[in-house]
């Protein structure tokens, strides 16, 4: 049998011509976007920083092979389309021709071959394809192949994905950089460049448009697909953790993106006296689903029964009120949401199994914990304060476990000091550590492939590190489910077992305005605060 699925990336539509390629002319001041993102990006490597603001960053940078729309469908980015063969075990790519890195060499398959090795190394869902991969081959410049052992039919989704890490394209010497060596030199074929010698680690990041970048010929944009068109000189990220000071940059003009303000300062910017001038809105509508992760290789909670004690006391709209208050916006009055389980809501994966486990009840959790014989056991709790999210979290987490019969150390750190804690596996006595809490968006637990804190897979796992050989089975079917039954068939399966085994535990969901000056326009829905198509009215 041969099938051929053919996605033409459309050579020279007769629309294509009106797409600007540049900046509408306006004074120099109005040709710079200032913007404060949530954390400051540190290691800017794509994929070993699984961090978001690591993402978004590389989002100006990198590009894509595949964009995803908001509807969560792959397009076209960087090829021009492919073609399938051999009942799916044969994938040829044709890349759009003038694609140039930002050092000016041509994007070549080899680059793409190399890019796909490395992420594949790193990234939950790249692994299961590399499992599967034969060989790849750059057949020409434009055109590589990758031939399977076994059939893989999410290919597109793979290659399109915005949870991290995103397959970015790299040119061939950064992408043959050791996979657990951060790469430190940020060069894509992206349409911004970034300004390596600005760059203030902690404080402020620069970009610069890139007058080489060639847009998709046809679509609409949407989220990371269709044209990606740049109208402005220079991006600037200020690092302003103090979140007055930041409201005040707001306010003042001085700054014209503030990614996550704090639920405080919504009456301030939908009401105060700059109201006019200042915008509200969300733009990732999957919204953020907070987590607690204990540490599976570390008592106590090394003891599922321990773990499932912590499900039994958490409400999960305590701890979303403490994060986003309960003021909401035009259009959505309450930015909280509970019942929320090991999927996102509204995605395809999501069940109604096991949701009774969360039964508010901190008498019945002490009840259990004194059963696990974990009483007045030692934690010792990670908090990040430079991030108001999971400070907020962490601070109710606190005070729940105390109520639960724990004896709760708190570390409070910045998120940077935090991250490279949580990576040590030592005992408690020698810098290890017993839980944090974190975010993810609604995005990332969307289906199996990229839900890395659901993961069983011990010490390859996320950190936490739990082993959980059912849950890998269920994901296992659902990559290879014949129809959306199966797959729903599995998740629905993965989420039981989740709330037997607790990888970890899902405290509520909530939805992040963001503020901007009202003089912003087509800013893009989605999950990456996303730097092209917005421009300056």
């Amino acid at each position: 049998m041969l099938r051929r699925d053919i996605l033409a990336g459309g050579a020279a539509l007769a629309g294509a011509a009106a797409l600007p390629r540049f900046a509408i002319a306006q004074p120099a001041r109005n040709r710079v976007l200032r913007y404060v993102p949530h954390a400051n990006p540190g290691n800017i490597d794509p994929f070993t920083n699984t961090a978001f603001v690591a993402r978004d960053h590389a989002m100006l940078v990198y590009d894509q092979l595949y964009g995803m729309d908001e509807q969560f469908r792959p397009q076209p980015q960087m090829v021009q389309g492919h073609v399938v063969e051999n009942d799916g075990l044969l994938w040829r790519f044709t890349l759009r021709e003038g694609l140039k890195f930002h050092d000016g060499s041509a994007v070549r398959g080899r680059d793409c071959i190399a890019s796909i090795r490395r992420w594949g190394r790193r990234d939950a869902f790249g692994q299961v394809l590399m499992s599967r991969v034969a060989e790849m081959t750059e057949e020409s410049d434009r055109v590589f192949s990758i031939r399977l052992e076994r059939p893989f039919p999410k290919m597109l989704e793979a290659f399109s994905k915005v949870t991290t890490s995103c397959l970015f394209v790299l040119p061939e010497r950064l992408a043959n950089v050791d996979p657990f060596t951060n790469i430190t030199e940020a060069v894509g074929s992206g349409p911004y460049r970034f300004v390596q010698n600005e760059w203030v680690p902690g404080s402020s990041l620069a970009y610069t448009r890139n007058p080489d970048y060639v847009p998709v010929p046809n679509g609409t944009p949407s989220m990371t697909a269709g044209p990606k068109v740049a109208h402005f000189d220079r991006v600037e990220w200020r690092i302003i953790p103090d979140h007055s000071t930041a409201a005040a940059a707001l306010q003042s003009g001085e700054i014209d993106w503030w990614e996550q303000p704090t639920a405080d300062l919504f009456p301030l910017f939908l009401r105060g006296a700059n109201a006019r001038n200042i915008g509200v809105d969300i733009i990732n509508n999957t919204g953020l689903i907070g987590i607690f992760r204990p540490n599976h290789a570390a008592e106590p909670f090394n003891n599922p029964a321990v773990r499932r004690a912590v499900l039994t006391a958490v409400n999960q709209m305590d701890f979303m009120t403490a994060v986003i208050g309960q003021t909401g916006i035009e259009g959505r009055p309450d930015l909280r949401r509970e019942g929320i389980g090991y999927f996102a809501p509204e995605s395809p994966s999501a069940s109604a199994v096991g949701l009774d486990r969360l039964r508010k009840s901190v008498e019945a959790a002490r009840a259990e914990l004194q059963a696990a014989g974990a009483m007045g056991a030692r934690l010792v709790l990670l908090n990040a304060t430079d991030l108001a999210s999971i400070n907020a979290a962490t601070l109710v987490g606190a005070d729940l476990f105390r109520r639960m019969g724990f004896n709760v150390d708190l570390v409070s750190t910045d998120w940077g000091t935090l991250v490279a804690r949580r990576a040590s596996r030592n005992p408690l006595d020698q810098g290890g550590w017993s839980g944090f809490f974190t975010f993810w968006s609604g995005v990332d637990h969307w289906n199996p492939a990229s839900h890395a804190s659901i993961r069983g897979h011990g010490a390859n796992a996320w950190p936490g590190w739990p082993e959980i050989p059912a849950i890998e089975a269920q994901r296992d079917a659902w990559f290879d489910a014949p129809n959306d039954a199966a797959a729903l068939a599995a998740t629905t399966e993965m989420q039981r077992i989740a709330f037997q085994e607790v990888p970890y535990v899902p405290t509520g969901m909530y939805y992040q305005p963001t503020a901007f000056r009202r003089s912003l326009t087509g800013m893009l829905k989605g999950q990456p605060p996303l730097f092209w198509n917005i421009r300056r009215a």
